[in-house]
């Protein structure tokens, strides 16, 4: 890496740890003066591991990605993914800081992965291994956060000071901003809002309920339904059926919508009833939260009105206090699966203003004293009056 490697291990560690201790509580204030340094975001997913260079105003520089490894293996494996990823990134761009947004719950110090379902993390110190072995400043955020964060700054939510995110992929993840700072609760782990019970006794969810909000809205739900229909031999599934040639297991979210596109009205209906489940939720969302602006993102989003409409529908129809209050508005994201990347290099770049600052004080401070020592004139009393001016 570049920029900070003349800079002692000892040094930088106080640095950071004083840094990223204090970045979350003046996020929106700090954008103003944040410096325009590119740095590296991370998506760390159960699939893939991608990595970019992101500047100031959220244009991707360079990107890359791989597999994630197997969640079997060691966290030091997924460890050593990333850090290829940025030196190999470092090698070709002058990288101020490394933003890592990881599919599981952070603590609330941004420090740790509690937990990830898709990898061997329990309760990781994933920043202080990161940092133990890169020359910048790191921080780590849940993904959906990071995602909120980049729709907020550049994409679907630009403007507003209520916003909530809602990925729809594998399961449901979700994030709060307000007043441009994102809310991660007491515990780090505020927006699990996949996980709120809308069906008493439903289906059962991994996290160990039953009737989770994502068994009814989320790339598993609609994937599961079709194969079910597929499995019992509907009518309804010969389309699909054919099409995978009878292999239920290669029925997919992409390919349900690709269908849909294509007319096929099993995929449509399934789509809708995502959608309707979707509202329901939203609609809930709304009478706890009230937020001006709805951004839903993630891979199953990529349905656009076959499951956004049916959405808008049923949050009017579910909406506490229906034609008497402000709708929210419901938007699709805009930034795509590089979302979660994008914002975990912006909000990087937070822990880099606040680093740099901190070596330049401790770099003109070792020129004072080097300085004086040259001079040869003052004493242990001069060299504390002059620290202290």
């Amino acid at each position: 890496m570049s920029t900070y490697r003349d800079f002692t291990l000892a040094h930088r560690g106080a640095a950071r740890g004083t840094v990223l201790r204090t970045v979350g509580t003046r996020e929106r204030r700090s954008l103003r003066t944040a410096p325009r340094v590119p740095t590296v975001g991370i998506d760390i997913g159960g699939t893939k591991v991608m990595a970019g260079v992101v500047d100031a105003d959220g244009v991707i520089l360079e990107k890359i990605r791989t597999e994630t490894p197997d969640k079997s293996k060691s966290p030091k494996v997924v460890e050593d993914t990333i850090v290829e990823l940025v030196l190999d990134l470092s090698d070709r761009h002058d990288v101020h800081a490394v933003g890592i947004g990881a599919a599981g719950w952070v603590d609330a110090d941004r420090s740790r992965v509690l937990f990830a379902p898709h990898l061997a993390w329990r309760d990781e110190p994933l920043r202080d291994a990161l940092q133990s072995r890169l020359a910048v400043p790191v921080m780590v955020d849940n993904d959906a956060n990071t995602a909120a964060w980049a729709e907020w700054r550049f994409g679907a939510g630009r403007g507003e000071d209520h916003l909530v995110m809602i990925t729809l992929g594998t399961g449901i993840g979700g994030a709060i901003l307000e007043g441009g700072q994102v809310k991660r609760g007491r515990f780090g782990v505020a927006g699990e809002f996949g996980h709120m019970q809308v069906v008493p006794g439903g289906h059962r969810c991994p996290c160990g309920n039953r009737g989770c909000w994502e068994q009814y809205s989320s790339g598993n739900a609609l994937v599961r339904e079709a194969r079910e229909l597929a499995a019992a031999d509907s009518p309804v599934a010969y389309n699909i059926i054919a099409r995978v040639g009878g292999n239920v297991h290669e029925i997919t979210g992409p390919l349900i919508t690709e269908l849909a596109r294509e007319g096929d009205a099993m995929c449509v209906e399934l789509l809708q009833d995502i959608g309707q489940w979707l509202g329901v939720g939203i609609a809930n969302l709304a009478a706890a939260l009230d937020p001006s602006c709805f951004v839903i993102g993630g891979g199953v989003s990529a349905a656009d009105d076959l499951l956004i409409g049916p959405a808008r529908d049923a949050f009017r129809r579910h909406l506490t206090g229906r034609g008497y209050r402000p709708e929210a508005r419901i938007a699709k994201a805009q930034l795509g699966p590089e979302a979660g990347m994008v914002g975990a290099a912006d909000l990087a770049r937070l822990v880099a203003r606040r680093f740099r600052r901190a070596t330049r004080r401790r770099v003109e401070r070792h020129e004072r004293y080097a300085q004086l020592g040259r001079r040869g004139a003052a004493g242990p009393t001069d060299l504390k009056d002059q620290e202290q001016q």
